[in-house]
């Protein structure tokens, strides 16, 4: 498929083993041309019914902020993931979860739909009806379950990418494996300090004993301080954003879910794909390939135990511009996770 003026051909393919995986186009030009010129992949992992909320209006909401219409797509999914805690919230929030959970859920749902939806025109002159809706729930303060979410666009040569949790985006150039996200997890120093000045405390890895990662989506049990904003709650959808130029050496991007990383490095997951990669063209194969990999023969241990979910993103070249490798991004290490793009050739 066609970016527009990219002149590359992306090849994507994504596996998934109970998480939910969206693959989203967003165009800016005709569809009739068919020349897309922006590809947005929403990895969002576990908990399946916000999982499923931010795969229905995450990607909405990106598009509706005014920082989009100015270009600016890093603060537009920013606000687009703290739009995501806001919308689950009171009536609707409940609603739209509710239809989107288990059958009775959804029936319920369906219902209160029907008698308490605004009716035609009753909000007509309202810029967002999201928070007008009344009804039995209104004081539903969001779910206590949630969902980390990885974000990569691209538009032209840029490559945007978003995080709030545990899952990662990785790219491989000349073969080398750079992290373009951070593990949000509770043990390190950023994290800990806002969860300890938010009023919460970190014990055995988990946020107030419980969450294994300090970022998500949902999880309104840890957001409750109304004297503090949105990103210095216990628990904060605030993500990471980074931005990279591309160029001739990237060979691929991979986003993936904590199941995969705790079995592999980021280093060892180019490496095997591009191992891969030398007798199968086919993405989807390799994918499985790198699930085989990592899942347990028997759950007798912990590690390839836990949901997996993949997304394998391979460039078709030449990109016309991008900074030089060592310039750009550096290496991955076992004992770094950030891999944060240093200033020249990309912005975060």
């Amino acid at each position: 498929m066609c970016y527009g003026c990219m002149r590359t051909f992306p090849l994507v393919s994504a596996m998934n083993l109970n998480h939910l995986v969206t693959l989203l186009w967003i165009s800016n030009s005709s569809l009739d041309h068919v020349s897309l010129d922006e590809l947005m992949l929403a990895l969002t992992s576990i908990r399946k019914v916000v999982a499923k909320f931010c795969a229905k209006y995450l990607h909405q909401q990106v598009l509706k902020h005014e920082a989009y219409l100015h270009g600016d797509i890093g603060t537009s999914v920013q606000k687009a993931f703290f739009r995501m805690d806001e919308m689950m919230c009171g009536q609707r929030g409940w609603r739209e979860l509710a239809a989107l959970g288990d059958k009775l859920n959804q029936f319920t749902g369906m219902i209160e739909g029907l008698i308490w939806s605004p009716k035609n025109g009753d909000g007509n002159n309202r810029v967002d009806d999201w928070a007008f809706e009344e009804g039995p729930h209104s004081d539903f303060s969001g779910p206590t379950s949630g969902c980390t979410a990885c974000v990569a666009i691209i538009r032209e040569n840029q490559l945007i990418v978003s995080n709030a949790g545990d899952s990662r985006c990785v790219i491989s150039r000349k073969g080398q494996a750079y992290n373009l996200s951070r593990d949000h997890k509770p043990d390190l120093e950023v994290e800990r300090e806002r969860i300890l000045k938010a009023g919460g405390f970190i014990h055995a890895g988990r946020v107030n004993g419980s969450l294994n990662l300090a970022r998500a989506i949902g999880d309104m049990e840890f957001k409750l301080n109304k004297f503090l904003p949105a990103e210095k709650q216990i628990v904060t959808a605030n993500p990471d954003i980074n931005t990279v130029e591309l160029c001739d050496d990237d060979d691929f991007i991979v986003l993936a879910c904590d199941g995969i990383w705790d079995c592999m490095s980021s280093q060892q997951l180019v490496d095997f794909i591009h191992e891969q990669l030398k007798s199968e063209s086919k993405l989807s194969a390799v994918c499985e390939r790198v699930l085989d990999r990592c899942l347990a023969p028997s759950t007798a241990g912990g590690e390839g135990c836990d949901n997996m979910t993949m997304i394998l993103v391979q460039f078709k070249k030449p990109f016309q511009s991008g900074a030089s490798l060592a310039e750009e991004l550096p290496a991955t290490t076992e004992a770094s996770t950030e891999g944060k793009p240093a200033d020249c050739g990309s912005s975060s």
